[in-house]
């Protein structure tokens, strides 16, 4: 159970990646592009990545909607850079379970400033907003994956 103060924290956490995301703006040549929208509130995201090598090499993502949204894109953004492709995937896994209620993931410090949302998962309609840049990223890294798969060496 969240103490006051940490409740408190973690909300000034998310207004600040809202008000000041990181890594907000498009890249000059992204390896995979993803628009992702969320027809119930109208949150929409266009991520890219530039993956070398099977590593997240930059990100950069463009997009509005509420606050929870913005930020959760913001922290992930964070994160990826430098992280290799099953990493990323499985970061992806990592926070939709704690989007669900997930205890045991909650806990996991690895997760950095995404921990700030975990209260999300007490309103089902909110998770929709934090999950859709990961949405996005699941679907981005999958077709990289995809294109390296059906690549000739």
């Amino acid at each position: 159970m969240e103490t006051p103060q940490l409740s408190s924290l973690y909300q000034q956490l998310i207004l600040e990646h809202y008000k000041h995301p990181r890594n907000k703006g498009a890249l000059d040549e992204p390896t995979v592009e993803i628009h992702m929208r969320n027809p119930t509130c109208g949150d929409e995201v266009k991520l890219q990545l530039r993956v070398d090598d099977g590593v997240v090499t930059e990100v950069g993502f463009t997009g509005q909607g509420c606050s929870i949204s913005q930020a959760s894109i913001s922290m992930m953004t964070q994160q990826l850079a430098g992280m290799s492709v099953d990493d990323a995937l499985e970061l992806a896994r990592r926070f939709t379970r704690l989007m669900h209620g997930d205890d045991e993931v909650a806990r996991d410090r690895s997760l950095g400033d995404l921990r700030a949302l975990q209260g999300v998962a007490r309103f089902p309609v909110r998770v929709k907003c934090a999950l859709l840049g990961f949405d996005a990223l699941q679907e981005a890294l999958n077709a990289t994956e995809a294109s390296t798969e059906g690549a000739t060496p």
